[in-house]
């Protein structure tokens, strides 16, 4: 039971990650951690949205698909130093954003990219057979850029990628028998300071707290279940030179100053000895509040299967697809432009994640 519990459900936890509340990729897992003996993986995902909406008021006009593609990559290495001591490394791409409006509306020519990378470095030890406790540095980088078009010219800017540091702790209950594990882990928030071409950005990463639980319920079956809070409220992205013009246009991302909670639960089945599958659902509520005009979804439902197989020589391979259904989002009205924006309005609109990840255990 305990070997059919990590990769595949670790790689459908970080699928759910992709629009999740704010800027949220990858749910920041440190799953790696509580695999066997040496451990490594590497991943891949590939989201793909369509994400459309109009204005709030006035002509029916058209954001088009304002929500490019990207992908996510991961690596992950953990190894036992002694029958008390292990050790991970976890590289990630934690958060990101990017939008960009078509042709023939009003915001026409404004778009955003943002991405990110984050290495973790976590020492855990293992006060008896079923307690640990872990903690340990993560380092944050960001780059992007933003282009806006204002009254009389196109402001733009890119940033160079700027670090803070942070840092992990954590703590765990373990039952191997029946593949029982509940864990609790802190992440502290970063602030990252990019220089730009034109204004200079100061980004924000939230604090979080990940709360996980798996158990087997009966032979050859599991439950899992995860929460993440992520302090959003207090984190935003701003422009130096366009605060100066207005702050509505120089906070780039305000995440509708609201904390998000974003919910997994799922169920997988050992098949056979090599194969397993499962299925989750995703949740996280829809604020209904106003947005920056970067913000084009809130909250969103989801639904995941995956699958994982398991070979002789200690190789695991796992496939997972979600479909997402984004929630209906608003963005703020812009006054100070001549004439006013009224913002704008998205509905009904989803995502699909595909992820790939192969792991290998000795």
């Amino acid at each position: 039971m305990k070997k059919f519990t990590g990769a595949g459900i670790a790689l459908l936890l970080g699928t759910t990650a992709a629009y999740a509340g704010g800027m949220d990729r990858s749910g920041q897992s440190i799953t790696a951690l509580f695999e066997e003996g040496t451990y490594a993986e590497i991943s891949f995902g590939s989201i793909t949205a369509d994400v459309t909406g109009a204005l709030r008021a006035g002509p029916a006009l058209s954001t088009g698909d304002v929500a490019p593609d990207y992908t996510t990559f991961g690596l992950a290495f953990k190894t036992d130093v002694n029958e008390k001591v292990s050790l991970a490394f976890i590289m990630d791409e934690p958060f990101g954003a990017g939008i960009s409006y078509g042709a023939g509306y009003p915001l026409s020519g404004a778009e955003a990219d943002v991405s990110s990378s984050g290495l973790t470095l976590l020492a855990q030890y293992h006060i008896n057979e079923n307690w640990s406790a872990y903690a340990g540095p993560r380092v944050i980088s960001a780059e992007g850029s933003y282009t806006a078009p204002l009254e009389v010219i196109t402001y733009s800017s890119s940033y160079s990628k700027g670090s803070d540091t942070g840092y992990v702790i954590g703590t765990a209950y373990e039952i191997p028998e029946i593949a029982l594990r509940a864990s609790v882990t802190y992440s502290s928030a970063t602030e990252l300071f990019l220089e730009g071409t034109n204004g200079n950005a100061t980004a924000k990463a939230p604090q979080s707290v990940n709360v996980d639980f798996q158990t087997g319920v009966a032979e050859n079956t599991l439950v899992f279940a995860s929460v993440r809070w992520a302090d959003w409220s207090e984190a935003e992205i701003t422009d130096s030179t366009l605060m100066g013009i207005s702050p509505v246009l120089g906070v780039l991302t305000d995440f509708r100053n609201r904390d998000t909670y974003s919910y997994t639960l799922g169920v997988g089945r050992k098949f056979s000895e090599n194969f397993s599958g499962l299925v989750s659902v995703g949740f996280e509520e829809t604020s209904g509040q106003e947005g920056g005009q970067l913000s084009a979804t809130d909250g969103y439902t989801s639904l995941s299967i995956g699958g994982a197989y398991a070979f002789e020589n200690g190789m695991e391979l796992s496939g997972g697809i979600r479909k997402v259904w984004l929630g209906d989002a608003i963005t703020k009205p812009v006054t100070t432009t001549n004439p006013a924006f009224p913002g704008s309005s998205f509905t009904d609109n989803s995502a699909t994640a595909i992820g790939l990840k192969l792991a290998y255990n000795y």
